[in-house]
């Protein structure tokens, strides 16, 4: 028992990157007063690019940066249409899913003529697990023994850097004055104009982070956790990483929690996968859905509880003097 609860949370750390390090992102950019809808095709766009420039170049590291490029450039994109020409912020990440769905498949098939899917990555053109000192050598140690071994050592080097950014963030958000002057872009920007701090270029620094975030966590979901571009291989994750920073109250370690949760759904999903209760066999797509009809039930149970930023999805008009 004590062995299936290991190996339950450590594919519960291996499903969670993604969604931490999307929900970061979200909050950077919805602290700022702009409603990141787009995560999901940053996390696509950036798993894509990453895939692509990892397979082509052999190194992890260049997809990193591909990834990280592109998903910047996707939150450029939706910054210029939402910020410098105040479009609807809605509209505006829901049409960068969409681009970013339709343009990856496209390019993967015009590229790799592999159905959309990157080659398989291996050797240095992925990230591979790292083991910590002396994990080998506790793994027969009782209980602490495993818990080093399997939970603590073993993964990549950015599902490390997925849960430290969580302490970052917090510190970022809540300990600096950058994070004092974002949060209160995102309460009141015209009294943060009137003290002589540009709302613009808050918000676009805030898009630019959470760029970056969301370019992580793309790229280590086709450069680590699966060493391969597959078409809408995201499957919902930016909106599962959405949910759970509304759930969190837009505090990085409630919204940490919540994707801990989503991960180990998924991480139930996959283990009850050929079940039967009886003579009923489970059906595959119902267990597959456990994670997202928890994301339906979470968003209609605390959509209203929660207080969003009160300058949230509205667009900033700078006074005339």
């Amino acid at each position: 028992m004590f062995e299936l609860l290991i190996l339950m949370l450590d594919a519960t750390i291996r499903t969670a990157p993604p969604l931490i390090l999307a929900a970061m992102a979200g909050m950077f950019c919805e602290r700022s007063g702009v409603v990141n809808i787009a995560l999901e095709g940053k996390l696509l766009a950036a798993a894509f690019a990453s895939g692509a420039a990892a397979a082509v170049s052999g190194s992890a590291w260049v997809g990193l940066g591909a990834g990280v490029g592109v998903s910047i450039l996707f939150a450029l994109m939706h910054g210029f249409a939402t910020i410098t020409h105040r479009g609807d912020q809605v509209v505006s990440g829901m049409a960068i899913n969409i681009l970013a769905a339709g343009l990856t498949v496209t390019l993967g098939r015009y590229w790799f003529d592999q159905g959309g899917q990157t080659p398989a990555l291996s050797g240095d053109a992925r990230f591979a697990p790292i083991d910590l000192p002396y994990a080998k050598e506790l793994w027969d140690v009782p209980v602490i023994g495993q818990l080093y071994s399997e939970l603590l050592s073993g993964h990549s080097l950015l599902e490390y850097v997925a849960f430290a950014c969580v302490p970052l963030a917090w510190w970022v958000m809540f300990r600096t004055r950058f994070g004092l002057r974002l949060r209160a872009v995102g309460e009141a920007p015209a009294a943060v104009d009137t003290a002589g701090i540009s709302v613009v270029r808050m918000r676009y620094t805030a898009l630019i982070i959470g760029g970056l975030l969301a370019g992580i966590g793309g790229t280590y979901l086709a450069v680590a956790q699966t060493a391969q571009f597959i078409p809408n291989m995201s499957a919902g994750k930016g909106f599962m990483a959405l949910a759970a920073l509304v759930f969190g109250k837009w505090k990085p370690w409630s919204a940490m929690a919540a994707c801990l949760l989503f991960g180990f759904l998924d991480a139930v999903a996959i283990r009850l996968q050929g079940v039967s209760i009886g003579d009923f066999a489970i059906p595959v797509q119902a267990i597959e859905a456990l994670p997202y009809i928890l994301t339906v039930f979470l968003l209609a149970g605390f959509i209203g509880k929660a207080v969003a930023p009160k300058a949230l999805g509205t667009p900033y008009v700078k006074e005339r003097e």
